[in-house]
């Protein structure tokens, strides 16, 4: 049976802990939110994508943070505004460089 592989994949720190725990600074400020307001961007905009929360990615001050693979890119201090924009820059084929971290 062949995997169906998405032609993107967004991690949105969710500051998991070993235990399992969300905790830490991107779940205070909202990350598990993002998650279920991602999903439904992407499935609203039929983008071939996948969503996935991920434990601490090491950038707390810049939180929540966001990467998109296969790109590679790392976007800081993500909320609703931001992940509409970088959807658009992406459905318009535009360059989502103003909102990656540097």
């Amino acid at each position: 049976m062949a995997i169906i592989k998405p032609e993107m994949h967004f991690f949105i720190c969710n500051s998991y802990r070993v235990a399992g725990e969300a905790k830490g600074a991107c779940n205070a400020k909202g990350a598990g939110d993002l998650l279920a307001y991602l999903e439904t961007e992407i499935l609203d905009r039929g983008l071939d994508a996948q969503v996935s929360g991920c434990g601490c990615l090491k950038v707390c001050e810049k939180g929540p943070v966001m990467v998109m693979y296969p790109a590679g890119k790392w976007f800081a201090e993500v909320d609703e505004e931001k992940l509409d924009a970088i959807l658009d820059a992406i459905e318009e084929g535009e360059e989502t460089t103003e909102h990656e971290i540097e």
